[in-house]
């Protein structure tokens, strides 16, 4: 009887491939050299050799501070570059590249020294979380930037069409070119066209430093501004001024080289002539970039002009009740270039100042850890 069932097992047993032809496939194996790259805070650019005893191979990157390029992955044997920018930040970094092959998976780990100063003076604490510096391309990247489309008295009177990108007739109302973002205001068949431009429009950011810096166009009749909504409003349920409102700056032609700083909210708007602001007059800012920025934390809003303070206001001062501080959930970066309207238009235009461009050098925007 125990020879029966032993004999029974022993058939079974090879007949799920345990002896003759019908064995196992090999498990694949792959080698990476070297496994570690460490690059220094300058950067670099690492070649890392791939093996596989499997049909082919491909890659996953844990990590967006650097970039991965595989080459003749159809083969057992091939090449990964990575290439590490310079780290601005005081603070080291690391991440993965992980090697796939069939099921084996073999990580490759990419560390970088951290600089020996910020390369950006922000606020202690402060890490960037999201940038562009305009200099790669030729047009906006549609993955970070939305173009609005609206006629001409759309709001304020204004007197421009925003379009996406171009004009009817192919003309450029954004373009990159030598390094910044040019928002373009010119007429075309009689019709005034300009750009208006939202920075992660559908996830905007909760808090943080907002930095950019601009050159400002001259003319009256000119209105540019840098300065953020609320992501995904319901305007009939939490219309303006209800939802918020941040000018980090604005100018009007007609009133040179004066830049100002305004929140708006249900109680304090200038609908009601009740809007916190404050205006400085600062030397060629038509004409030559400076830098504007908007430190934003849950109970209080600062804004700069090359670093000094311009606007101030605490939910502590104005009331913590969202009709007077909706500045409790995610807000988006707006650049536009505005033509007329109630105040950049409120002594008439010159369209003799046509066509007029804003430039865009940097945004950079910081959070805390």
């Amino acid at each position: 009887m125990l020879h029966s069932m032993l004999l029974t097992l022993a058939t079974a047993f090879m007949g799920c491939g345990g002896s003759g032809n019908d064995s196992q496939p090999a498990e694949v194996v792959i080698s990476v050299s070297p496994e570690i790259v460490n690059a220094p805070a300058e950067g670099g650019t690492y070649a890392v050799n791939v093996t596989t005893t499997g049909k082919e191979w491909g890659t996953a990157v844990g990590s967006d501070f650097f970039t991965v390029k595989a080459q003749n992955t159809a083969a057992q044997t091939g090449t990964l570059t990575i290439t590490v920018p310079a780290n601005p930040m005081a603070e080291s970094r690391s991440g993965a590249v992980t090697v796939m092959s069939g099921s084996a998976r073999k990580n490759i780990i990419v560390s970088q020294a951290a600089a020996e100063a910020p390369a950006y003076d922000v606020p202690e604490g402060y890490t960037l979380v999201w940038q562009d510096e305009f200099d790669n391309g030729s047009e906006l990247n549609a993955a970070d930037w939305t173009h609005e489309v609206q006629g001409d008295h759309w709001v304020n009177n204004e007197l421009q069409n925003y379009v996406n990108h171009k004009t009817p007739k192919g003309n450029l109302v954004t373009e990159i070119s030598d390094g910044s973002l040019r928002i373009h205001c010119f007429k075309e068949d009689g019709k005034v066209y300009s750009g208006r431009v939202y920075a992660h429009v559908n996830e905007g950011w909760l808090y943080g430093y907002f930095e950019a810096s601009i050159k400002l166009p001259k003319g009256k009749g000119t209105w540019p501004a840098f300065w953020m909504m609320p992501v995904g409003n319901d305007w009939s349920t939490n219309p303006w001024p209800k939802c918020g409102e941040i000018d980090i700056m604005e100018e009007v032609g007609v009133v040179p080289n004066e830049v100002s700083s305004s929140i708006h909210t249900q109680d304090y708007n200038h609908t009601k002539n009740t809007q916190k602001t404050h205006a400085m007059t600062i030397s060629k800012a038509e004409g030559e970039f400076h830098k504007y920025a908007l430190l934003w934390t849950a109970d209080e809003i600062i804004t700069y002009v090359d670093d000094k303070e311009q606007l101030r206001v605490t939910k502590t001062k104005l009331g913590s009740g969202h009709d007077q501080w909706p500045f409790h959930y995610a807000f988006y970066p707006i650049f536009n270039l505005a033509w007329g309207g109630d105040w950049g238009g409120m002594n008439g235009v010159d369209d003799n100042a046509l066509p007029i461009t804003m430039e865009i050098d940097y945004i950079r925007i910081f959070q805390k850890k």
